[in-house]
């Protein structure tokens, strides 16, 4: 995603009465993927949620996710765990794993790679392409939709499935 100069707010819109459930935003740039990430970062209940991500190849995912472990703390190289499934990240007092399932061919890797053990502890889960590890994962925090609609505009939609979901999402 290449960076534009932006200075206005993010834009949000939605219907108000399913703000608990559901809220939709547009991402200018870059500058608000890092808005966006930063007040995620920024509510306590994302130490032990799971949050699962979903957008096309490009759409913006891993830029999001990079801007996320950033502004919790992560140093070092954030890597996109395509090839490796997840990648383990610590940030002060936090254990976060970034999944990215799109070469999953098998759910039943998801047994073979002791994915099961590392949702039982706590810590943040993100996950990329969700949909391959089929119906093996919990239950999403938060889904985050992202849409590209050209080289920096993004259309945003995020679902809230439980209720630390519920309390992320009204904290966007």
């Amino acid at each position: 995603m290449t960076v534009a100069p932006h200075t206005g707010q993010i834009v949000e819109s939605g219907n108000h009465a399913a703000a608990e459930t559901a809220r939709h935003f547009t991402w200018h740039s870059e500058d608000d993927t890092t808005a966006f990430a930063q007040r995620l970062a920024a509510q306590p209940l994302l130490a032990n949620a799971f949050v699962t991500l979903h957008g096309d190849l490009g759409a913006g995912k891993t830029t999001l996710v990079r801007h996320l472990l950033r502004t919790l703390g992560v140093q070092g190289r954030i890597k996109s765990p395509t090839y490796a499934v997840v990648e383990p990240h610590e940030a002060p007092g936090l254990a976060i794993w970034h999944f990215d399932f799109y070469r999953f061919d098998d759910p039943r890797e998801w047994e073979d790679a002791g994915f099961r053990d590392i949702f039982a502890n706590p810590g943040l889960k993100v996950a990329e392409w969700p949909e391959k590890a089929a119906a093996l994962t919990p239950l999403a925090d938060l889904a985050i939709h992202i849409e590209a609609i050209d080289d920096t505009e993004r259309k945003v939609t995020v679902h809230a499935h439980t209720r630390t979901g519920r309390a992320l999402l009204q904290a966007l």
